[in-house]
């Protein structure tokens, strides 16, 4: 069978990873010379411990195992089995973590409460003032700027792989697509993993859809100069993650208010070391659209002091800064938007903040609801 995928971010390359494995031959097509949108601007993070319960995280949980396998045949994804630290600072924020890691989904998820010393012992890098941290033993990181390279190499490989790079698809055909060049394009089956492109032809074949598009900043520092055994995080995460809901949740909320800059740009820390020593930090949130343009400084001086006090000293010079956008399905209860938008032809989009951890999950489901 012949599989077409367009998109040659995370999740489409997953779906063409999938697709390779059952035997298949594929053909990927990407408008840019290379994946820019929020597949190379986000943390690498296959983030377990703070999803939904019932589907969502069983979703990540199989999405993790997958991530391992394909890390050991594809050394240069850079998978790495690190878990995470979510570090507390205050009672309000242990209470959260000490419901949640007494909670019935804990072993599901990997969590164990740690104290202070216990945090410094399992990642020496924190020598700052906490009482200690929930740790999700699930969690792992890929490196989010190479990921898709590497794994198109191991595709091509195989010899039943083929990368297009500088194409957009202008039209759905009989049996396929026809691109910017005027060339046809022929498949059994066309996947359309667009990312946050949601308009153009998606809007002329799908019409509107129940997705919302989620910008966000971030930045990379020089590296640390000491290993981070762990991805860390602060307390802010339990306000955006689901996992986290409950009485002490919201007694937190009550008793805690995020400052006005953290609130007001709906922020977390998060902290991943990238493989040459830097460190990958955010993120904001920013819902309503039109987005503004700019990068602007306050979160960033936010995200410095809130990682400088985790660290105990301060943070490295930031050398990159960046915005990126992200699609998400706008019901909660779905993993991703999916649906077949003419015959054996699907659009697979609106992952939010799950799409590097759960990709190549959702490929293995899209393979088997569309049947190849």
């Amino acid at each position: 069978m012949r599989i077409l995928v367009v998109g040659g971010g995370v999740l489409g390359t997953l779906h063409a990873w999938e697709a390779v494995q059952r035997g298949h031959e594929v053909v990927q097509i990407e408008r840019e010379t290379e994946a820019r949108g929020a597949s190379v601007r986000n943390f690498g993070l296959v983030w377990v411990g703070g999803r939904a319960g019932g589907v969502e995280l069983a979703t990540a949980v199989r999405a993790r195992g997958l991530w391992e396998r394909i890390g050991g045949r594809v050394p240069d994804l850079g998978f790495r089995a690190n878990g995470s630290l979510t570090v507390v600072r205050t009672e309000a924020e242990l209470a959260v973590a000490r419901e949640v890691a007494n909670g019935a989904e804990a072993a599901d998820r990997g969590f164990k409460l740690l104290d202070a010393a216990e945090t410094r012992a399992l990642n020496p890098a924190l020598r700052g003032g906490f009482l200690g941290a929930l740790w999700c033993d699930r969690d792992g990181a890929v490196e989010p700027r190479t990921a898709q390279p590497a794994l198109r190499a191991a595709l091509a490989a195989t010899g039943r792989y083929t990368w297009l790079p500088g194409r957009e698809v202008r039209d759905l055909v009989s049996g396929g697509v026809r691109d910017d060049r005027g060339e046809r394009h022929g498949a059994d089956v066309v996947l359309l993993c667009t990312g946050a492109w949601l308009g153009g032809l998606v809007r002329e074949v799908a019409g509107e859809i129940p997705v919302r598009r989620v910008r966000l900043q971030m930045a990379q520092t020089e590296p640390l100069g000491e290993r981070l055994t762990t991805s860390v995080a602060d307390a802010d995460s339990f306000r955006y993650y689901p996992a986290y809901r409950g009485p002490s949740l919201d007694a937190l909320a009550a008793a805690q208010p995020q400052p006005p800059v953290a609130a007001g740009a709906a922020m977390q820390l998060l902290m991943v070391q990238r493989l040459d020593g830097s460190l990958t930090i955010g993120d904001t949130h920013e819902y309503a659209q039109p987005f503004g343009f700019d990068v602007t400084e306050d979160p960033y001086r936010h995200l410095d002091e809130v990682a400088g006090a985790l660290l105990g000293r301060p943070l490295p010079r930031i050398t990159r800064r960046w915005a990126g956008v992200y699609a998400q399905a706008t019901d909660p209860s779905k993993i991703v938007h999916r649906a077949e938008i003419a015959e054996r032809t699907w659009l697979i989009t609106g992952p939010g903040g799950r799409g590097m951890t759960c990709s190549p999950a959702i490929a293995e489901d899209t393979a088997q609801e569309a049947g190849f």
